[in-house]
């Protein structure tokens, strides 16, 4: 089947289908969405979560304490924002089961850029997923439902039809009241469709905003008198009237109320009787207007505290859910965010050098955390992510006792994703020659616009520290890793070579034997082994190398029990393989002519090179990026 019908059989599933009460309400006893509240219509179209046992996972069971985290499907590309998504889901659970969340406003509260328009995107997308029952004609499509009560009908319907009586709301529209009058109450002779919402369509979803000083008015809610008809029905005839307003569009659906607290509290007068009531009051004299539907808002936390200070609104206070969509504090799942934008342009193909997403979310995630006590706030960086840094850092606390000491308003400042994702730009464009991306640009690039954003000078100064402290020494480290690694072209196997030997040393040194070399037949008594020892303890600083000898061979031996009596690989011990590390790299001066792009002094030299280029090639880097971060590191190691 082509695209073009493809299209075709989507919009025919989504056209009108139309049946009477009767079979409507024999359609109810098979289906209980078609009677379904939207609340309920959007857990059936959230679906069921995968359940994450953290504790099978080193990472997450540090972030999350080893509990059990749902994920959604319909929210997987909402990096980091799982305890939001958590409490919108409770949200829709609770109105669905007919708690007092069905009468309120759900509220996404945080900074700019945090993703909150996302979310309202995503669920108001959602909405579409399910079709909606309405009688025909009418011009707020509502519930057929709306033609019974509850105390006359509502037995009768729960015995016959399995409808529940709490379905029953005993609100017919003023236009649905009009034409019962013309059917001398034959409710038969009404005729109920199917609808699919739609964004597009304004069926069922809708979206609202304050509008300006001149011309804030209920009527973009409630709807108002059309004049032209004035000229065949009375003023106050509901067919006269225009049912436009976003409460009369949304009926059934979602309303989406954008930066609401920004509106003078007289428009949000019919939000409180739609949410608490399900029926709001139209502007002429008609009865009220029905309402079930899931109003949203959203703004930033500056107009929140303006409108919660205001003591003229605390009835409006208790009807508000609140959910706090802070940024996103984990640097792994920022650079998900990073990547799924980059994903969405063209910038998906061109060239991204290892560690730039990284650096940039660092960044990021550095500028929205509050600054911890007796600690480094790049460690708190490293262990919201969920690192261990027991080993590394002493004065690295735990996740749970940095976010307590924080308290519940962080990630509501710092930098916005927008604001990262248009450095990146700039990153990737910084070099007219060639489009990609790597890390000393990033640097260039952010410290330019941390200037040019006019911030608070101590803000500016700290942004620029995060830079110059952090992210440039901690990049140096590794892109001389990556130098050294490209460089040493055997370095996996050296690396193995001086672990074996080291873990051979130590134990003969801790069991106070002489050692054989079985190749040279060399004899190493334990003054040998020791000053052997030290030799690659030395390089690493290594305070307490009896201590770390008994620790190294106990790791060995009990990985050996579990490995057929085979070493472990030499990076399976973080701590000595630091120390092998340092030990590799402590006398590599002859790096500098092989790494360095000046003319070659002899043809293996330039052999040297042109392999090292190679290898830096194979690990992602394009030969431009090679000789710029080449020289860079250069010029850093020399000024250190």
């Amino acid at each position: 089947m082509g695209i073009l019908d493809n299209v075709r059989e989507q919009y025919l599933k989504g056209r009108e289908e139309e049946m009477s009460l009767e079979a409507y309400l024999d359609l109810c006893r098979q289906d209980p969405l078609a009677y379904a509240t939207p609340a309920e219509r959007m857990l059936a179209a959230i679906g069921e979560p995968e359940l994450i046992d953290t504790r099978k996972d080193p990472r997450l069971s540090r972030i999350f304490s080893n509990r059990l985290i749902p994920r959604y499907p319909a929210f997987e590309e909402f990096y980091g924002l799982e305890d939001v998504i958590a409490q919108i889901v409770a949200f829709f659970k609770h109105a669905a089961q007919g708690l007092e969340e069905r009468k309120q406003v759900l509220y996404l509260l945080g900074p700019v850029g945090g993703g909150k328009s996302s979310i309202a995107e995503r669920l108001k997308k959602l909405m579409e997923a399910a079709p909606i029952y309405a009688l025909k004609g009418s011009p707020i499509n509502e519930s057929p439902l709306g033609l019974f009560d509850p105390m006359r009908d509502g037995a009768q319907l729960e015995k016959e039809y399995g409808i529940p009586t709490r379905y029953l709301t005993g609100l017919s529209s003023p236009w649905a009241i009009k034409r019962l009058d013309e059917f001398e109450g034959d409710l038969s002779k009404f005729r109920v469709v199917r609808i699919q919402p739609s964004v597009l369509k304004q069926i069922a979803v809708t979206k609202t905003e304050p509008g300006d000083e001149n011309n804030q008015d209920i009527s973009t809610l409630v709807g108002k008198v059309d004049i032209r008809k004035l000229e065949a029905y009375a003023q106050d005839d509901p067919d006269a009237y225009s049912y436009s307003g976003g409460l009369c569009l949304a009926n059934q659906g979602l309303l989406e109320f954008v930066e609401m607290f920004k509106a003078p509290i007289k428009m949000l007068h019919p939000l409180l009787t739609a949410t608490q009531e399900g029926n709001y009051k139209g502007t002429e004299g008609f009865s009220a207007i029905p309402f079930q539907g899931v109003i949203l808002a959203h703004s930033n936390e500056s107009e929140w505290l303006t409108f919660r200070n205001d003591k003229h609104n605390e009835a409006f206070l208790d009807r508000v859910y609140i959910v706090k969509v802070p940024y996103c504090l984990q640097v792994s799942e920022e650079v998900k965010i990073y990547e799924k934008l980059m994903r969405h342009s063209s910038l998906s193909k061109a060239p991204c050098a290892p560690g730039t997403l990284e650096m940039l979310a660092q960044f990021t995630v550095l500028s929205r955390l509050k600054e911890p006590e007796n600690s480094s706030i790049y460690s708190k960086m490293r262990v919201y992510d969920g690192e261990s840094l027991k080993d590394t850092d002493p004065a690295a606390k735990s996740f749970q006792e940095y976010r307590d000491y924080a308290g519940i308003d962080e990630g509501m400042t710092g930098m916005s994703t927008r604001f990262a994702f248009k450095v990146l730009s700039a990153v990737f464009n910084y070099d007219n020659a060639e489009i990609a991306a790597n890390p000393v640009h990033l640097m260039y690039v952010l410290e330019q616009r941390i200037l040019r954003e006019q911030l608070p000078e101590d803000t500016q100064r700290v942004y620029l520290e995060f830079i110059k402290g952090w992210l440039a020494v901690r990049y140096a480290e590794y892109v001389g890793k990556e130098i050294q690694t490209a460089y040493l072209e055997s370095y996996s196997e050296y690396g193995q070579n001086i672990f074996d030997r080291y873990v051979t040393f130590a134990d003969y040194w801790i069991q106070d034997e002489d050692y054989r070399d079985p190749e040279t037949g060399a004899i190493f008594d334990r003054g040998t082994l020791n000053s052997e020892l030290e030799k690659i303890e030395k390089p690493a600083g290594i305070a307490n190398p009896k201590d770390f000898r008994n620790e190294i061979v106990n790791f060995v031996l009990r990985a050996r029990a579990q490995n057929e009596g085979r070493n472990p690989s030499w990076t399976s011990y973080e701590k000595l393989r630091e120390v092998i590390e340092k030990k590799m790299f402590s006398s590599t001066e002859e790096l500098l002519p092989v790494i360095s792009f000046n003319a070659k002094a002899s043809v293996e030299d330039k052999q040297k090179h042109e392999n090292f280029v190679t290898r830096m090639v194979e690990k992602g880097y394009t030969p431009k990026q090679v000789r710029l971060l080449s020289e860079w590191y250069l010029r850093v190691r020399k000024s250190g």
